[in-house]
């Protein structure tokens, strides 16, 4: 099979009139995507009043040097577990390369690296995570619902959540405003 047909390193985009309110602006970042399905991490929204410091204190970690940072609302899978999206110059137990791009750990020892001010130079971290099964993903793109696209790692580490969604459609060359609530029939 061709390598170029899965997404891994990419972002997804949810289309407007997507049809699921939870990923309404969607931003995802596409961590893992083969025939055996696909994992993504959404990057596009932040969780109303929760920052790092509150994960870091029900894990009991002391904050350390971390910065209170916002936590991104990673998917509505599995919507208590956390992961952390981060450069690639730090490896902890279970880190994932993502395509050479960015890493993703899902670990406790990459929370204690932040706090301790030796983890990732850049970091995300988020709970739950977007999944797909076998196909699924795959299947979801031949309809309306979802542009993938290519991006700088800015796009994570230097974009504020709340502007990904408009930058990822800019990168695309595209303006959603412009586009149809459904796709049409031929």
């Amino acid at each position: 099979m061709e390598e170029t047909r899965y997404l891994t390193g990419q972002f997804l985009l949810a289309m407007p009139g997507i049809g699921d309110p939870r990923f309404e602006h969607s931003v995802i970042a596409m961590c893992s995507h083969d025939e055996e399905g696909a994992l993504g991490i959404g990057v596009g929204a932040t969780i109303n009043g929760l920052g790092l410091h509150d994960v870091l204190e029900q894990l009991e970690i002391a904050p350390g040097v971390a910065p209170d940072a916002p936590v991104h609302f990673g998917g509505p899978v599995e919507a208590r577990r956390g992961f952390v999206l981060h450069s690639t110059d730090w490896g902890g137990q279970d880190t994932l390369s993502v395509a050479g791009r960015w890493s993703l750990s899902s670990t406790l020892d990459v929370l204690r690296a932040i706090a301790g001010g030796t983890g990732p130079s850049s970091w995300i971290v988020a709970l739950g995570y977007a999944g797909w099964g076998a196909g699924q993903l795959d299947e979801e793109l031949t309809r309306h619902g979802w542009l993938n696209v290519v991006d700088e790692d800015a796009m994570l580490f230097e974009t504020p959540a709340e502007e990904r969604w408009r930058r990822g459609f800019r990168v695309a060359g595209v303006d959603p405003r412009m586009l149809g609530f459904e796709a049409g029939r031929a």
